[in-house]
């Protein structure tokens, strides 16, 4: 049995598609007032747990089946301590030990693994365009994230600041400022996006994207419990706020969009959309944190919106370029791709049901 995405709604597809990464880039912005007044591990379990309940309940609503023998919770225990427990855990620590924006680039590394690993695991084909994208918007984060500072050291004197020369100091300086936390949060979410797949054969998606929120959410709350201190003490009103703003927006929501998207289109399209993550969270962290752009940082904006394009429509390009000759009105070049995307536009989201 099978599932569409209603004709009617198309237009506003590609707008679904994108709002995962729009609500993870603004609970980052939710985020950042609420570090100073809690604990990470805590944090972490809040964004997880009480999302999980909501995705499951929401699946309880729409029918979805409850997965079924001991391969289906097995997938979705694995699921959930990578994709779960790992991923939110690492992000939460490095949160506290580095800045928003180059913690960002670490996490926004993960489409590259994703499309390594789609490649070797499933066969999806990344092509020439695909690959100058990745590389496009490798450039854009790191535009948006690294400090000016080193990416004008490089470009006048090709070498980074003394301070920040390759051996000890520069690996010191990661640890204290987290960015290999950051590293493993993305390669966590690399390969979680990945599992998504063998999940999704053994368990309806929705419902395996709640309980693995449910069960990743357990570990960190038991950590926190053990390891922390005083994890609601300072919390008022607001803060509570962006909380549940980050749980049901920031996890629930784009948490079940992002992986009923990915259990049937293309990992790697999916995956490259990471990129809009640290554009929506500089854009909203100036409008609400007076946080300001530098023009560097708006080169890095422009490179990653052309990232996006040339990666989700690779297959488009390539068609275009091999048929250019013999382009006619009669027979229009149309995207025969199976990314996420041209799912949407085109056909619908199909998600299998499992009885």
């Amino acid at each position: 049995m099978t599932s569409k995405l209603p004709a009617s709604r198309l237009p506003i597809a590609p707008l679904l598609l994108i709002s995962p990464f729009f609500f993870w880039g603004t609970a980052m912005v939710a985020m950042k007032g609420v570090i100073p007044n809690t604990t990470p591990l805590f944090m972490a379990g809040v964004r997880l747990a009480p999302a999980g309940l909501l995705v499951l309940a929401a699946g309880i609503l729409m029918g979805r089946p409850q997965p079924k023998g001991w391969a289906a919770w097995l997938w979705i225990a694995l699921f959930a301590l990578v994709d779960g427990a790992l991923f939110q855990g690492f992000l939460a620590e490095g949160l506290t030990r580095t800045g928003a924006g180059l913690g960002s680039v670490m996490i926004d590394s993960q489409p590259i693994a994703v499309a390594l690993m789609a490649r070797w695991l499933f066969g999806e084909q990344i092509g020439l365009w695909g690959w100058l994208g990745l590389a496009i918007g490798i450039g854009g984060i790191s535009l948006l994230g690294l400090p000016d500072e080193w990416i004008l050291s490089v470009l006048q004197t090709r070498s980074l600041p003394e301070e920040l020369q390759l051996g000890g100091n520069l690996l010191t300086n990661l640890f204290q400022n987290g960015q290999w936390l950051m590293l493993l949060a993305a390669l966590s979410m690399a390969v979680g996006t990945v599992l998504m797949r063998p999940v999704s054969r053994h368990a309806d998606p929705i419902t395996a994207t709640g309980w693995h929120m449910i069960l990743g959410g357990l570990p960190l709350f038991l950590l926190s419990s053990q390891f922390e201190v005083g994890q609601w003490a300072n919390l008022d009103w607001s803060n509570w706020v962006a909380l549940s703003y980050s749980t049901v927006f920031g996890s629930a929501v784009s948490y079940g969009m992002f992986f009923y998207f990915a259990s049937s289109g293309s990992l790697t399209s999916l995956s490259s959309l990471t990129f809009l993550t640290p554009v929506f969270a500089l854009l909203f962290g100036n409008v609400f944190l007076a946080e300001m752009l530098s023009p560097i940082q708006w080169a890095g904006v422009g490179l990653t919106l052309v990232s996006i394009y040339l990666i989700n429509q690779r297959d488009r390009l390539a068609q275009l370029l091999q048929k250019q000759p013999s382009l006619t009105i009669d027979a229009p070049c149309l995207p025969q791709t199976d990314s996420a995307l041209a799912d949407l536009t085109q056909v619908g989201v199909r998600v299998t049901e499992h009885e």
